[in-house]
């Protein structure tokens, strides 16, 4: 079997580089993805896989095996949005939509599990189940489009008959050919802070007759530190960030008010709700001290991922017959957060790391950043591995 899907990989793997340069050169942001669905759907239909829309701008595809009757049911899901990035990278699917760039792998999610798929349905007759495969928009912004894919009920119930939900990365950590996975908990919880402190603004040359809000801010983010570092158990990892602060004054103007955004990381549920009560806390305590009043908003973000411990060893004894045991690493937690967290808190849940690096070719850069880039060769590893751990675990028993 490993044979036979590796040589379907090779044959379905230039259409998978393929169509992961056209979402790389068409990519929509978050909520937006309605030619990327289009597009989805129209590929769908090629192979003959059924499918509905989910989300607005989602799709729900479905694999019947034919071998025998059965309840079931592996769920594969892959994220198809894009980032607010400007890409600079030059090559010939570089973004044509300015300050939209697929800088986080999603164009490869989207066209493996496409490519996964076609092999499934070429393979219908050799397993007994179904398998769910959702293209799922909007992970990329709060409250993330795993929250609706659920709320639309156009999933399996949790029941004993579904053996998992799994879904992968891409990951520049990893060179080609190597998959990361780790058991439990595995990516952090993440929520939004935004608040305005705001003060009196007035002559920078008279600070004692204004109510400096920077003053304020400064001491205020420094602070709300000690909520990582003196509050959170020390076992816990934590990260308080503040990426945006907005003080439009001048060299020797105070401003009226400052503008901060940033977030909050943890990888215990817990722990995270406390922690947001003394952020909350604080930051609406703290500028009174000194005159100022505070506009604040938290929104709640992704929960904890958890990969299913059970599933994860079964997918890693999996993913090792197929790739080789050396090329599966354990790895560590990862303090991004992903929502397909949601599903984990429903269903046995799995999500993996996939390779992507190549130093010769000289790709490496980072998530996020307008020069990230993958080496298709990762496709090999990322379809191959998807199938088999797919018909394998529909052979093992309930």
């Amino acid at each position: 079997m490993i044979e036979k899907i590796k040589q379907l990989v090779s044959e379905v793997k230039d259409e998978a580089s393929f169509n992961r340069q056209y979402f790389h050169k068409f990519p929509e942001l978050s909520f937006q993805e309605y030619n990327t669905c289009r597009y989805i759907k129209e590929l769908l239909q090629t192979y003959d896989i059924s499918f509905e829309e989910v989300a607005e701008t989602g799709v729900i595809a479905k694999v019947v095996g034919k071998k025998a009757n059965s309840e079931q049911t592996v769920i594969l899901r892959a994220d198809i949005d894009a980032l607010p990035i400007t890409e600079e990278n030059v090559t010939d699917y570089t973004s044509q939509h300015i300050g939209v760039m697929h800088a986080c792998g999603h164009d490869f999610h989207t066209a493996n599990l496409l490519a996964v798929l076609k092999i499934l349905k070429v393979l219908e007759h050799d397993f007994t189940g179904t398998v769910i495969g959702i293209f799922q928009p909007a992970e990329e912004k709060i409250p993330g489009g795993a929250v609706s894919v659920l709320a639309s009920q156009k999933l399996p119930i949790p029941h004993q008959s579904i053996k998992g939900v799994i879904g992968l990365h891409v990951s520049p950590d990893l060179k080609v050919g190597k998959i990361g996975l780790r058991s439990g908990n595995f990516m952090a919880s993440s929520d939004e802070i935004y608040f305005t402190i705001k003060g009196k603004g007035g002559h920078g040359a008279q600070p004692h007759l204004n109510i400096d809000p920077v003053v304020i801010t400064a001491q205020l983010i420094l602070s709300l530190q000690q909520i990582v570092s003196r509050f959170a158990n020390p076992s816990i990892p934590s990260v308080l960030s503040f990426g945006k602060v907005i003080a439009s004054g001048a060299t020797n103007v105070i401003p009226g008010e400052v503008y901060v955004e940033g977030t909050f990381r943890t990888m215990d549920e817990h722990w995270r709700s406390q922690a947001l009560e003394l952020i909350a806390k604080h930051v609406k305590e703290l500028p009174g001290i000194y005159g100022a009043t505070v506009e604040l908003e938290i929104r709640r973000g992704y929960p904890v991922l958890i990969n299913d411990p059970e599933l994860a060893g079964t997918v890693s004894t999996y993913l090792k017959e197929f790739v080789a045991p050396d090329n599966v690493e354990s790895t560590g937690i990862w303090m991004a957060a992903e929502d397909f967290a949601y599903y984990s808190h429903q269903y046995p849940s799995l999500f993996y790391l996939v390779g992507i690096a190549n130093p010769d070719k000289e790709i490496g850069s980072a998530l996020h950043t307008p020069t990230f880039q993958i080496d298709e060769d990762a496709f090999d590893y990322a379809i191959g591995g998807m199938v088999y751990t797919t018909l394998k675990l529909f052979e093992k028993a309930p």
